[in-house]
């Protein structure tokens, strides 16, 4: 029997390696889990910015995942830039026909650099069809500001936030606290009756290029190991944390974090 943990990322390509696809697979592999992917868009960027993205077609997306799933399958699978409604629907699909369970969807919006990720009339399909699918949503203030409409400047319009999020669909909301300027960062978790906070010292750095992927990949592989999600979503706090403190230093914009970090 097969005791390996998979996991499958549906994301777009990042050709400077810090986010995307590529932050995925190398955050699965230093956690220990076998990591797929299926590409969803290819993006022209460096540390600078998104110089150009190229969407795949929906059938490109669709037969990837398709082939990797009735072969391979997986433990858990994470969504991040989905870029447009038909290819959020068919991922949608495809989450649905093969039963997957453990989905972590990270609502990738916009880029560090201000490069839009996700077009406008997606927004309504990732609320309808993909939040309802989700176990777990990942959003940053900005994004959740998107999904709910409000402003969100302190805990308790996060909390409020995620209350109106979770009435989306997905049985957990975490809504991250990096965007506040405060140097104590605060997540939260909210499981639809509590509220769960997880504190740390904010990491004064301009290399924080794919935290968000980062985060939530490595959430997709400890949740793919059967992990509990209090316990996934505290190592993967250390994860990216570490892998911020510990950064590579490359590139003159926002580079990337260091994903050969750890959780011990």
């Amino acid at each position: 029997m097969n005791t390996l943990a998979r996991a499958l990322t549906i994301a777009g390509s990042d050709s400077g390696g810090g986010a995307g696809i590529q932050a995925d697979l190398k955050t699965f592999h230093q956690l220990g889990v076998y990591g797929m992917s299926a590409l969803t868009a290819i993006t022209a960027q460096n540390t600078l910015g998104v110089a150009a993205v190229y969407p795949m077609s929906v059938d490109a997306v669709a037969q990837q995942i398709e082939e990797v799933l009735r072969d391979i399958g997986t433990d858990a699978l994470k969504t991040g830039m989905l870029f447009d409604a038909p290819i959020i629907t068919t991922v949608a699909e495809k989450i649905r026909q093969h039963g997957v369970k453990r989905v972590v969807v990270d609502p990738v919006m916009v880029a560090k650099g201000g490069a839009k990720l996700l077009q406008d009339e997606a927004i309504e399909a990732l609320k309808t069809q993909l939040l309802p699918l989700a176990m777990v949503v990942t959003p940053n203030l900005p994004e959740a500001e998107c999904l709910t409409g409000m402003t969100i400047k302190d805990l308790p319009a996060m909390k409020e936030a995620a209350v109106l999020i979770h009435q989306m669909g997905p049985k957990y909301v975490i809504v991250k606290g990096g965007h506040m300027e405060d140097d104590q960062i605060t997540d939260l978790l909210y499981d639809g009756e509590q509220f769960h906070t997880f504190g740390h010292q904010r990491v004064h750095t301009r290399h924080t290029h794919g935290t968000g992927c980062t985060f939530s990949a490595a959430l997709t592989a400890q949740l793919a190991k059967g992990t509990d999600i209090l316990a996934a979503v505290e190592q993967a706090k250390r994860f990216i944390i570490q892998a911020i403190a510990t950064a590579p230093q490359l590139g003159g914009g926002h580079g990337p974090t260091n994903h050969w970090a750890s959780i011990d």
